[in-house]
């Protein structure tokens, strides 16, 4: 299995040189905008369709049944 550990050498050689980048040049790069740009369409999808759900949302509220029955009326708790 010389492949195996030749490989693995391989992937630690670049990962070394990956930590030794300095400190003051590092950036988000393509990736970190294209991870923050997929966030932002994420919101902004989910406002528009909260607002969509939320138009459709009745905020009267409905007529007690009882009190509708006795004429608006509502009887006091120790009267039955």
């Amino acid at each position: 299995m010389p492949d195996m550990s030749a490989s693995a050498s391989l992937a630690m050689t670049h990962l070394v040189t990956l930590a030794e980048l300095d400190e003051d040049k590092v950036t988000p790069g393509v990736l970190g905008f294209i991870v923050f740009a997929v966030m932002a369409l994420a919101v902004w999808a989910l406002m528009k369709s909260m607002t969509r759900h939320m138009g459709k949302v009745d905020f009267k509220e409905a007529p007690d049944p009882e009190t509708r029955a006795a004429g608006g009326e509502q009887a006091e708790p120790g009267q039955g």
